[in-house]
């Protein structure tokens, strides 16, 4: 099969492969989208701090947010799963540790992360194998493309969840790339009083189509009460920012990573008794998210700009877009095309 492998910095081939097998308890799937990530770029530039700790190496098949459909299923698993509209868990702990046997296999120290670490291959291929219990099933009313953007919602979605949001709260979302765009509709579906941040004409444009309360630069952001500030950006001066901004006593929340170390003063979280929640993964969020997508609640499917094939993933990752391309930031892949 196709796959599309980054050899090293900046470096990368679509190479005919081996194709997945269904082991016991796996499954193999038919890969019909997947989204190009902010991850994904870390690694294709180097930057991406998993290669410095030695959590991950080149080659590396990338691709973790990604839907399709089961083509085979191992020993172990129910037939049924056969031609099922899937997405899955990036996250895939150990199963047996402490934290995997408390519900948290997404911060598992043993964990693989599909397209990420450990070097378990990625969906930016013709088939993908996973466990069975990392499957998420998908209604027919969420196409591919929602279900492509299951992963990166359900880190928005647990995003709001740590800001516990609640109808009529003022919500602040630094930096409208897709995850922050993506907290800003959930926070909205929350009943919330949205309002972006952003530095980017283009980006901070797209965010106004969408009808948000409020759409600012840092120059003119106005000086109103936020009940929860939640950095999806990737600057290393908003965390920091953030906590200046919270209302005493309310939320931050941390979704964002910034490439070099971010400093926040523990002296003004504490002196304005404000809780600070660090988000990681989807993993928690996945269910919820595809209810959301599924009843209509938040449909995000704009923020997809196009979708092209294998071939243009090297190009996407240096940063081109599509003639014709729509509006919002994040790029989809249909490795079949």
């Amino acid at each position: 099969m196709r796959a599309f492998v980054l050899t090293g910095p900046r470096q990368f081939e679509v190479q005919d492969v081996a194709p997945p097998t269904a082991g016991a308890g796996s499954v193999v799937i038919d890969v019909h989208r997947v989204g190009v990530c902010g991850t994904d770029v870390e690694f294709y530039t180097g930057e991406m701090q998993y290669l410095h700790e030695g959590h991950a190496e080149y080659p590396i098949r990338l691709g973790h947010e990604w839907m399709g459909v089961v083509a085979a299923v191992g020993d172990g698993v129910d037939p049924a799963w056969l031609g099922r509209r899937v997405t899955g868990d990036t996250m895939l702990g150990c199963g047996t540790c402490r934290r995997c046997t408390q519900g948290n296999q997404h911060v598992c120290e043993f964990r693989f992360e599909v397209g990420v670490r450990n070097g378990f291959a990625g969906a930016l291929a013709e088939q993908l194998a996973m466990p069975v219990t990392a499957l998420h099933a998908l209604p027919d009313s969420v196409d591919d493309t929602l279900g492509a953007l299951v992963e990166p919602g359900g880190n928005a979605l647990r995003s709001t969840w740590g800001a516990k949001l609640r109808a009529g709260d003022r919500a602040l979302v630094l930096g409208p790339g897709t995850i922050g765009l993506l907290v800003a509709m959930f926070a909205r579906s929350a009943g919330a009083e949205v309002h972006l941040m952003g530095r980017s004409p283009r980006s901070l444009e797209y965010a106004r189509t969408l009808g948000f309360d409020g759409v600012w630069t840092e120059e003119d952001l106005p000086e109103l009460s936020w009940d929860a500030v939640i950095d999806a950006s990737n600057a290393p001066s908003l965390p920091g920012k953030a906590l200046d901004l919270v209302e005493p006593a309310k939320r931050v929340v941390y979704v964002g990573l910034a490439g070099s170390p971010s400093l926040i003063d523990t002296r003004t979280l504490a002196l304005k008794d404000v809780t600070a929640v660090g988000i990681l993964s989807a993993s928690p969020g996945l269910a919820g998210t595809i209810e959301k997508y599924a009843s209509g609640e938040v449909d995000p499917r704009s923020v997809v700009a196009a979708t092209v094939g294998l071939e243009q993933v090297g190009d996407v990752l240096a940063g081109w877009r599509p003639d014709g391309a729509g509006a919002g930031p994040k790029m989809h892949v249909d490795p079949r095309i």
